[in-house]
């Protein structure tokens, strides 16, 4: 007997659908989570290049341009200018010396001159020597030295970020007096990254001093007055006599030689400005 032939019925698998679903789910989260490493990863090494490669490139970049600095101080000026220049002033001073007025009295009173050192600047009469020519944009031609954080930095005219700060150095508010010089000789450094020559800045006392050399000369400052926090825009700091205009109950209201050092606080930002203030003590050769 033949059997009967029976429709043919297809089976269904349940659940192969969803097998699908969770697999492409999964996929998405696998990529997704490499995605997130990667990031990850290029992150931390853009935070490590930022807080260890640039403090270390800038502390080697500084620490070459002191002794650089200093090397040159130890050669001596060329105060005469060349036979052939020389004869051609000579020639031009006898032409003029008809013209030229008697010579002045050797008894006579001069501006203070650099040959020595002098009174302290707080005594009456008492001066600096001047610091000299005002230094090309952008170029070192100091050292800053504070004892009592073992900081020894070149000093930059300006405080352009890539050209000085970020090098390292101190920069030197355009505007500001130069070293020894009645007013203010004013200062900025960065306090994280890139050197962070100011980082502990805030460790400062009153009573501390912060030397600045330049060629031939030393400039003394003692630490007077602190300015734990201003606005970014006080620019009262760096005036002449410096004195918040933030803060009015910090800072000076007379004349003098002082010495301005500015940074960013707290730390790891660039919200708010530390301030360091400083009166000229002496001067030496």
């Amino acid at each position: 007997m033949v059997p009967p032939v029976r429709d043919h019925i297809p089976v269904v698998v349940q659940g192969s659908g969803r097998r699908g679903r969770r697999a492409g789910l999964a996929g998405v989260l696998w990529a997704a989570g490499e995605l997130a490493v990667t990031v990850g990863a290029v992150v931390l090494l853009l935070v490590v290049h930022q807080m260890w490669w640039t403090n270390r490139q800038a502390l080697a970049g500084a620490r070459e341009e002191v002794r650089a600095l200093e090397r040159g101080w130890e050669e001596p000026e060329r105060l005469a200018p060349p036979a052939a220049e020389a004869d051609t002033e000579a020639d031009a001073e006898v032409d003029a010396e008809a013209d030229a007025g008697p010579e002045p009295d050797p008894g006579a009173s001069v501006a203070p001159s650099a040959t020595g050192p002098g009174p302290s600047p707080s005594a009456p009469g008492g001066a600096a020597p001047p610091a000299g020519r005002a230094p090309a944009r952008d170029q070192s031609y100091a050292v800053l030295r504070i004892p009592r954080l073992g900081l020894v930095v070149p000093v930059a005219q300006g405080i352009d970020k890539k050209a000085v700060l970020d090098k390292g150095y101190a920069g030197h508010y355009p505007g500001t007096a130069q070293p020894g010089e009645e007013g203010n000789f004013a200062l900025a450094g960065h306090r994280n990254t890139h050197g962070e020559p100011f980082r502990y800045l805030n460790r400062l006392r009153a009573g501390d001093e912060v030397t600045v050399d330049l060629r031939g000369q030393r400039y003394t400052y003692v630490v007077g007055r602190i300015l734990p926090e201003t606005t970014e825009r006080d620019m009262g700091v760096v005036a002449p006599v410096p004195r918040s205009a933030v803060k009015p109950g910090y800072g000076y209201s007379e004349p003098g030689a002082y010495i301005t050092l500015t940074t960013c606080t707290p730390e790891y930002t660039s919200k708010y400005r530390l301030v360091v203030w400083g009166t000229l003590k002496r001067w030496s050769r």
